[in-house]
């Protein structure tokens, strides 16, 4: 199943590479061979959907750090408008390149640097972070097994083993 932005042509052309490379020769093998097509497929899955992750992290982290320098000294009664435009700024800063810069450099002028962000960005994103990561760990072990499998059945000898 594609998810939205996933593409049919790029997931046979995967599946298509792993058949090449892999080359089948029994029944068993095609449906492993299937399985690790589908593996495979799942992790670049994970890997792009870590990365947007922490993509909408990084906002969450630049929101926190303009909170912490824009929110000083509101008088009572603007702090809604205040959060209202600090979120703002931050979606600014997410697709307007000359506002990232700008942003960028009053945050660094207050001590934020790139490390600062990036640390706030995974202490925000470390569950999903961790999510993510045991799933690309599941997926790329069982891979692995099932590339052992094809690898050891090859490797038997007799009528029990894959070779043909």
């Amino acid at each position: 199943m594609l998810l939205p932005g996933e593409t049919l042509a790029h997931y046979q052309a995967l599946r298509q590479a792993i058949f090449a490379d892999i080359a089948p020769r029994s029944a068993i093998e095609w449906l492993l061979a299937v399985d690790i097509a589908e593996l495979s497929w799942e992790i670049q899955r994970y890997r792009v959907l870590r990365h947007k992750v922490l993509e909408t992290y990084r906002q969450k982290a630049i929101e926190a750090a303009l909170r912490s320098i824009d929110m000083v000294g509101i008088a009572r009664g603007f702090e809604d408008e205040a959060e209202y435009y600090t979120l703002q700024n931050a979606l600014s800063w997410r697709i307007d390149a000359a506002a990232a810069t700008e942003i960028d450099t009053r945050l660094a002028n207050y001590g934020f640097d790139q490390h600062a962000i990036n640390t706030e960005v995974y202490v925000q994103a470390r569950e999903m972070f961790v999510l993510f990561e045991g799933l690309l760990n599941a997926a790329q072990t069982k891979r692995m097994l099932l590339l052992r499998e094809i690898r050891n059945a090859r490797l038997a000898p007799g009528p029990a083993g894959l070779r043909r």
